[in-house]
């Protein structure tokens, strides 16, 4: 008896549940009033008011997604799902992977529903998200993320309004596209008093404060995120990252390996617990960890770049040289971000090829320059800047 949002419960009535759920065992049909009646107030007589007030009530309580019921006069009411409903599915289902193949197929998912139904917001807002994931992850161009962020969002917004889940997209997009924290912050903290029980608001909001600076505080957000989504999948590799930034690298190793078990396929979570052996100590097992997550993500070349500064300090910097030769020649044919390759370069002590990425990351609008201040791996590139 219970209807949850994006992880959040939704209050609803028991009667008026009820009703959804009649609606939802008969998908498409019109269920006419004598039915829902006979199935939702079990059997007894009630006013044609009463259940019109209560199909509106539940409505309400569905928000955006309440335009699916529609009413038949004289006959009844039907639940009508958009036909782009297996492609949004499927596409999360992708982007769930944490891959760039995955979020490239769901990216595809999304534009197809997108296609199919022109007045189905979640498809644009799915797009949306989608360009904020490959941003996040550094996969494709900044610009070009948000170009495609931007044009998604404005149209979801003008299907269904600036949701709270729009908002939180729109927040989070001034951080990773526009790299201004400190209006990313304001909003989301809004967000927060409004919705406090949006686990991804936390895990979001918890990134921008580590990017100022504000580790501590940024490691209570994201247990606030734990507290409403203990397994929402970002939220493992964030964690690990903020124990990183914080220089507690044994608790790094717990939430790392903690994310590599819940989430084995993801070279991203994989990636963060590898720099926590690396941190650690833990050299020999870090570098197997490193090129694990390499193997299974050679489209993602910043994973192969922090591999080579693992090789460095392993005193193996030859072979590292090569891995900066070859996302430089990767470069050629697709986005390699310029934060780590400066990174790489540093600790390689290539002083000037470093400050030309560092840079062009700059440039480029790469939000992992953020972390500049924070990000242990970005040591040795913050002292060729004092």
């Amino acid at each position: 008896m219970r209807l949850r949002r994006n992880g959040a419960e939704v209050a609803v009535r028991p009667r008026a549940f009820r009703v959804l759920q009649v609606l939802i065992q008969n998908p498409g049909r019109v269920v006419e009033y004598q039915q829902l009646m006979r199935e939702a107030w079990d059997g007894l007589q009630v006013a044609h008011h009463t259940l019109i007030v209560t199909v509106n009530e539940l409505k309400d309580a569905l928000g955006e997604y309440g335009s699916w019921i529609t009413c038949r006069p004289r006959f009844g009411y039907s639940l009508e799902m958009p036909a782009s409903e297996d492609l949004i599915r499927r596409g999360w289902h992708f982007c769930n992977q944490f891959t760039r193949i995955g979020f490239e197929n769901g990216l595809r998912c999304f534009q197809e529903a997108a296609e199919q139904g022109s007045a189905d917001f979640r498809a644009f807002q799915a797009i949306s998200n989608a360009y904020l994931l490959l941003g996040s992850f550094l996969i494709r161009p900044p610009r070009e993320n948000h170009q495609g962020f931007l044009k998604a969002h404005s149209r979801a917004v003008a299907l269904c309004g600036l949701t709270p889940e729009l908002r939180i997209d729109r927040a989070y997009s001034r951080f990773i596209f526009e790299l201004n924290p400190g209006d990313a912050e304001a909003e989301l903290l809004s967000l927060q008093r409004e919705k406090p029980e949006i686990a991804d608001l936390y895990v979001r909001l918890s990134l921008v404060q580590a990017s100022v600076g504000r580790v501590d505080e940024a490691l209570c957000t994201i247990r606030e995120a734990e507290a409403a989504d203990s397994l929402l999948a970002p939220l493992a590799f964030v964690s690990t990252a903020l124990y990183l930034f914080r220089g507690d690298f044994e608790q790094a190793v717990v939430s790392g390996r903690n994310a590599v078990e819940l989430h084995p396929s993801s070279p991203v979570g994989r990636a963060d617990y590898a720099a926590a052996l690396e941190f650690s100590g833990r050299l020999d097992e870090a570098l197997g960890q490193h090129h694990l997550a390499s193997s299974m993500a050679p489209d993602l070349p910043w994973i192969r770049a922090r591999e080579g500064m693992c090789l460095v300090k392993s005193g193996r910097a030859a072979e590292a040289s090569e891995i900066l030769d070859e996302l430089q020649r990767q470069r050629e044919t697709e986005y390699v971000d310029a934060y780590h390759l400066a990174a790489l370069s540093a600790v390689l002590n290539q002083r000037e090829a470093a400050l030309v990425e560092l840079k062009r990351a700059y440039q480029e609008k790469s939000w992992s320059v953020s972390l500049l201040e924070v990000d242990p791996k970005a040591e040795a590139l913050r002292g060729l800047l004092k």
